[in-house]
């Protein structure tokens, strides 16, 4: 069999191997690892938030409101895992999908059971991201041909095979492929309440990425023009019958714009430099914790000349009047419960939000069954007890009033052996002791950046990782690590 791409394939995207549809050489792989799959992505989620199961759970359980970069950087983590060469790697990442999806259930607000983990509302996510790229290429004059069509909806077949071996509800071929999508579209989906979070709300309020999180003016600006850009772009490649469902207006001129904008990016992708259109090189360039071999040099100077920038508009900013004490004690137990304990941004705490937490702790140590069984565990026992000492009314949810009034002196045997799981899943060799690679292992994050401890030779004692793991989650102690690990968007 050739191995030259077919007809109507960019150079880009490379033939796929017959022996392995998704590693090295198949199409998946390579889009998965271009920038423009961004648009893939934030289309796809779209689709995938106006199906009643995934919007269910996307309200009630994910932090994409509150932590949108974080969640951008584990799903694009989890993508190319999922197309990793080592197929071991791939099984991995499955199982550890399924096993995290298994656990966020639920009831909607019409008192429908939910299930992330449901074969129909999984299928239907990799149906998005099928015809999300095949929109693409159409939108960016990049035509495919029947069996470049065939091949990548057989890659995506392979795909979802991972998480579900049976098959999962997607139909066998590609001509059965087109009426279950009409089917759906005209059937299944809703005008849900996710799908007008992620097009009212997340594009215009989306926090800084972590690299420009010290220039929010220039942020703000940029972002003032670049929100309401994006969200017309996103609704104007939606399908046309699911707009007027939705109640979304396609504005004059949306159209032009929305195929120079996938025009752009196919053309950028040409003609750029491999290493500038690489998502590893951007999500490195936004995000510094983003660990990626493939960054390499080319973006160094992009990251140095914005952290130039940065520090010049600081320089000319005039600096906020400092708070008086009481005010700036409120301030920081506010910005506290919103930023760590309210993972899904909804106002209070409660499961979804320390399930949350422990998803994340599971993503970056990619834990084994046992270990992360422990851990959801811990975070169980922890949720029973704030339950049964502040939950006063039973509404299976607490204030960041409630909070900040009783942790101060509320000890916590169960928040305790949360830290002790968190200290046994971090200590890689099993010596008692957190050193700094393990350290750096569980925070992602450059140590000159980090107070809170595991600095250079510092060696952590349970004890000590224990306690100051109590003060920050008491909002006692300030950690740049802890912050990076739960509160950095």
């Amino acid at each position: 069999m050739s191995n030259a791409a077919p007809a109507g394939i960019d150079d880009g995207i490379a033939s796929a191997s017959p022996a392995d549809p998704l590693g090295p050489g198949s199409m998946l792989y390579e889009l998965s690892h271009q920038v423009r799959w961004g648009l893939v992505a934030t289309r796809a989620i779209v689709l995938e938030a106006a199906h009643p199961q995934i919007g269910a759970a996307l309200i009630t359980n994910s932090t994409f409101v509150a932590h949108p970069w974080r969640r951008l950087r584990n799903t694009v983590l989890s993508a190319q895992r999922m197309v990793n060469p080592d197929e071991r790697v791939r099984q991995r990442e499955a199982a550890r999908l399924n096993r995290l999806h298994a656990r966020i259930t639920g009831t909607d607000a019409e008192g429908r059971q939910f299930n992330a983990a449901d074969p129909e509302a999984r299928a239907w996510v990799v149906a998005t991201l099928f015809e999300s790229t095949v929109t693409m290429c159409r939108l960016s004059g990049e035509s495919l041909d029947s069996p470049a069509l065939d091949r990548l909806y057989s890659e995506f077949l392979a795909f979802l095979a991972l998480t579900d071996p049976d098959g999962g509800k997607l139909p066998p071929t590609l001509r059965e492929f087109w009426p279950y999508y009409d089917f759906m579209i005209e059937e299944r989906l809703e005008n849900t309440e996710a799908v007008h979070i992620i097009l009212d709300r997340l594009f215009a309020q989306v926090p800084a990425p972590p690299l420009l999180r010290d220039s929010p003016a220039a942020w703000a600006a940029g972002r003032a023009l670049a929100g309401p850009v994006a969200t017309a772009i996103t609704v104007a490649s939606l399908p046309e019958r699911l707009r007027a469902r939705l109640g979304l207006p396609e504005l004059p001129g949306t159209r032009a714009l929305t195929h120079t904008a996938y025009l752009s990016t196919r053309l950028a992708t040409r003609l750029l430099p491999e290493a500038w259109t690489r998502l590893d090189t951007v999500m490195t360039m936004l995000d510094p914790a983003y660990a990626s071999p493939s960054g390499g040099d080319a973006l160094g100077g992009l990251r140095r000349g914005a952290a130039k920038a940065g520090a010049l508009l600081r320089l000319l900013t005039p600096a906020p009047m400092e708070p008086a004490a009481d005010e700036s004690r409120l301030r920081s137990a506010s910005r506290f419960f919103a930023e760590v304990l309210d993972q899904t941004g909804n106002g209070y705490l409660d499961w979804p939000d320390l399930a949350a937490m422990a998803r994340e702790i599971a993503t970056r140590l990619d834990l084994d069954t046992p270990d992360e069984d422990r851990l959801f565990a811990a975070f169980a026992d922890w949720w029973r007890e704030l339950q049964k000492e502040l939950d006063t009314d039973g509404d299976g949810r607490i204030t960041g009033q409630e909070y900040a009034a009783a942790t101060a002196a509320m000890t916590s045997s169960a928040l305790i052996r949360v830290a002790e799981v968190l200290f046994d899943v971090t200590d890689a060799d099993g010596d008692q002791t957190i050193d700094a690679r393990e350290y750096r292992a569980l925070f992602h994050t450059a140590f000159n950046h980090d107070t809170g401890g595991g600095d250079g030779d510092e060696r952590l004692t349970r004890a000590e990782f224990v306690r100051r793991f109590l003060n920050f989650m008491a909002g006692r102690g300030h950690s740049d690590a802890y912050d990076g690990l739960f509160a950095q968007s």
